[in-house]
């Protein structure tokens, strides 16, 4: 099973909020990212962390609503960072360098990120939850 990362850290990665990204999740499917029930954190893979950083580089840069920049972010993905529209449009991307790019990013998000608590939190001396 591939590595899977928390919303936390994919946040870090992409240079986003957490609920900006949590949002784009409730409402936007997207392959690699495993939703289980509720109350069950959601974890992305990396192939997931790559949609979405084209997906932000698209709405940052070509000002794309979010679901029309996953659509095309998964297309770059699949088409190796090429893109065709049938208007004659065509987007070229150094699908390589950018994932690489992601991955260092994401390296440093491990290492600075929160580690979600697990649990119940801990009861204070009057007995009542922190």
């Amino acid at each position: 099973m591939p590595r899977a990362y928390t919303i936390a850290t994919a946040a870090l990665a992409l240079g986003t909020s957490v609920k900006w990204l949590d949002n784009v999740l409730s409402h936007n499917r997207v392959p690699g990212v495993a939703q289980e029930r509720q109350g069950i954190s959601r974890r992305l893979t990396v192939e997931a962390l790559l949609i979405l950083a084209l997906a932000v580089l698209l709405i940052q840069e070509l000002g794309l609503p979010t679901s029309k920049a996953i659509t095309l972010a998964e297309g770059l993905t699949r088409n190796d960072g090429r893109y065709s529209a049938h208007q004659g449009l065509n987007l070229n991307l150094d699908l390589a360098s950018f994932r690489l790019q992601l991955l260092e990013r994401l390296e440093n998000a491990v290492e600075i990120a929160p580690i979600p608590k697990r649990g119940r939190p801990p009861l204070d001396k009057t007995g009542r939850l922190n």
